[in-house]
């Protein structure tokens, strides 16, 4: 036979409240356990006036009237029902004091003034402080203690904090007994272990010798280490307390970074005479910041690429590859126009190959300065000796071609070459995720990008850089504090 379910006048009125306030019928259904056409005939009665609390009084009494229950007993359950609605509003401002005081809204001494006299002065003194505790433990036994303080009953206090009754009289029973800072407060056991001298004095003595001297195969310490080895001696400490004490002593793990630094001798000086050409530069002067990319493979390359959700490109580690291109590459920085050309190998031979070239073009000039790394085919005897060839009087006058003076970068300092930065964003833009037929169809690219590149900066005479041109990392001018080459843009074109 169905169980008849019995809904009070309270509850209608809930549902009903919850529905015009904008709750769908499927969830106050679900929520419930009700059917939504239920629902559908509480709101009209409720709208009409149907679960007042007249209401709800009748209904009361209808009920007892078909029970044969005596009008005294009729009065005693209209008494209680009101009682039960008081006390639903002492109820409801309990809520909303615990929640204020637990949100931090209330200070020490507006909870304090909503607490008896005697207990005050103890709120203030033991209480007060823990409420915000570090510790959620102490701070949880804080709070049930200003709970209770202000008047909430024990269930109230267990519902909201999340904790048993149980748990609850015992604090207060400790409160009552005096037992407040023990409740409150974790007892101290003496001398903690980051604090212990002995333990300090034999991490260190261990830290300053080598790993290898305690028989472990290791060029530097780690927490698991020093563990293990205090461990042996005796000493039975915890990650966090090791770390404490190192990080006390002004020591942490850092892991090495590489750092772009020259070690030139004559590093300052040649720095210093590169400078001096560029302040001394004429109208008449060119400036080459000479190069050279590759050699790289022709084939399928990687690099950044806009891909679906869950898509990861990827391609095959070993290649066929179609060939190899080494591009020989000079920036005049004045008017930020690439001299190119492709070179079989890199050696002294490419090197006149490009003064020749460069003379040829800028033949109106009076000087041009050549700046380069310290590659040996750089500074050969071979090349030096074309370089005062072409530099005598009777071979200028005769070809109308300028001086060359040579302004070599210090040794090992590659990411001041100006350049390099017109290779990485060469890189970037055309050689990373390609995948060119052949040689010839990867020439016509890089071809194309200095052409177009040349055609920019001469309708925009202006210093070149990432907003302006590609991907560059720095502006088209000579600066020691450049890093010209990015070694992470180079090794994703496969540059050897």
């Amino acid at each position: 036979m169905a169980r008849h379910r019995f809904h009070s006048i309270a509850f209608k009125r809930q549902v009903a409240q919850e529905f015009l306030a904008g709750a769908t019928l499927h969830g106050l259904a679900k929520r419930h356990h009700l059917s939504r056409q239920l629902i559908r005939v509480w709101v009209p009665k409720y709208e009409a006036g149907a679960f007042n609390e007249d209401a709800q009084a009748l209904e009361l009494v209808q009920r007892c009237e078909t029970k044969n229950v005596s009008s005294r007993q009729v009065d005693l359950f209209l008494g209680l029902a009101q009682a039960n609605r008081t006390l639903a509003t002492i109820e409801r401002t309990l809520i909303v004091r615990m929640a204020h005081i637990y949100q931090g809204k209330y200070t020490n001494n507006e909870i304090a003034a909503l607490i008896s006299t005697h207990d005050q002065k103890q709120f203030l003194t033991d209480i007060a402080p823990t409420l915000h505790h570090k510790s959620s433990c102490y701070r949880t036994r804080a709070l049930a203690l200003a709970f209770y303080l202000i008047g909430s009953p024990i269930a109230l206090i267990a519902e909201f904090l999340f904790i048993s009754r149980r748990a609850i009289r015992r604090f207060i029973g400790r409160y009552r007994d005096g037992d407040v800072r023990g409740l409150l407060n974790r007892p101290s056991k003496g001398v903690k272990k980051a604090d212990d001298k002995i333990l300090r004095d034999r991490l260190f003595t261990i830290m300053h010798a080598p790993p290898i001297d305690y028989d472990i195969n290791r060029t530097t310490w780690t927490i698991d280490l020093l563990k293990q080895v205090l461990s042996m001696d005796g000493f039975h400490v915890g990650h966090n307390t090791l770390s404490k004490m190192i990080r006390a002593e002004g020591y942490n793990f850092r892991k090495t970074k590489e750092l772009l630094t020259s070690n030139d001798p004559n590093y300052r000086k040649k720095m210093k005479s590169i400078t001096r050409v560029l302040r001394r530069l004429g109208p008449d002067d060119r400036f080459f910041s000479v190069d050279e990319y590759g050699p790289f493979s022709v084939k399928r390359h990687g690099g950044r690429l806009r891909v679906r959700r869950g898509e990861y490109p990827t391609i095959p580690k070993y290649q066929c590859s179609k060939g190899r291109l080494i591009v020989t590459a000079a920036l005049e920085l004045s008017t930020n126009q690439v001299t190119h050309f492709y070179s079989e190998k890199k050696d002294t031979g490419e090197m006149i190959t490009l003064l020749g070239r460069l003379l040829n073009q800028y033949t109106g000039c009076r000087r041009v300065y050549f700046s380069w790394d310290a590659a040996s085919w750089h500074s050969s005897k071979r090349f030096l000796a074309e370089v005062r060839r072409v530099n005598q009087f009777s071979y200028r006058k005769s070809n109308h071609t300028p001086m060359v003076k040579l302004a070599p970068l210090p040794a090992r300092a590659q990411f001041l070459n100006v350049i390099e930065s017109v290779f990485s964003g060469m890189s970037q833009s055309i050689i990373q995720n390609s995948d060119y037929e052949s040689v010839a169809a990867a020439r016509d690219a890089i071809d194309r990008y200095f052409q177009e590149r040349n055609t920019y900066f001469k309708k925009n005479p202006k210093r070149a850089g990432g907003k302006l041109w590609g991907e560059e990392l720095v502006l088209s001018k000579f600066s020691e504090s450049n890093n010209c080459k990015n070694p992470k843009w180079m090794n994703l074109a496969a540059v050897r």
